[in-house]
């Protein structure tokens, strides 16, 4: 039974790490960052596999979903200091999520709750094909909107480390619990085999 409800419990997390990876996948897309995209690709797929692991009892996908969600929370916790501008990084200079490819910023920049966008004419600051904006009124500016999506990332991932270490130690001892009882092939038995082909004998009777 608890195994059962470890099992179900990393399927229900899994699943929303798709749905939270799908959305997230959606809007960075809309804003050309071409970095996050790549980096939700790989989750989406490692997520795929830990699904699979866990129906299908496959220790070793388990194995390698616990690992990447390691990565995977190091990347996001990259995404909240670059928004947060830890350090030495700077949104105005370093434009990692695009690979230094664009100007484009997140989506939510101007399609955030309650934001204003007023373009600005006749701008000097624009480089070719680009246009200035001012951005107001935002209810929650798109920097803490990145930070929450990336927390809820790391908060889904923590979760799911937990229970895939979890589930893959109960698959673990099952195989081994099975492998002590007995399994097809602890003993090298083998079936007996059916004679290819009849001998006659003689029968002798006492006259």
């Amino acid at each position: 039974m608890g195994k059962c409800d470890g099992r179900c419990t990393l399927l229900v997390i899994c699943s929303l790490q798709l749905v939270a990876a799908l959305q997230r996948q959606v809007f960075d897309f809309l804003g050309y960052q071409w970095a996050p995209i790549l980096a939700n690709f790989l989750h989406i797929m490692a997520v795929i596999l830990g699904m699979f692991g866990t129906v299908q009892f496959r220790f070793r996908y388990l194995i390698f979903y616990a690992v990447w969600l390691v990565l995977w929370v190091g990347w996001n916790s990259f995404v909240i200091c670059f928004y947060l501008e830890v350090g030495n990084l700077s949104q105005d200079r370093d434009f990692l999520m695009t690979f230094n490819t664009s100007l484009h910023r997140s989506w939510w920049m101007e399609h955030g709750p309650g934001c204003l966008v007023t373009p600005v004419l006749d701008s000097r600051m624009a480089p070719d094909d680009h246009h200035v904006i001012t951005v107001s009124g935002c209810l929650l500016d798109y920097q803490y909107i990145e930070v929450l999506s990336s927390a809820i990332q790391v908060l889904l991932a923590l979760f799911g480390f937990v229970y895939a270490c979890y589930v893959s130690k109960v698959f673990q001892d099952d195989e081994d619990s099975f492998d002590f009882i007995g399994g097809f092939d602890s003993y090298g038995y083998q079936p007996p085999q059916k004679s290819s082909h009849l001998q006659l004998q003689p029968l002798y009777t006492a006259g």
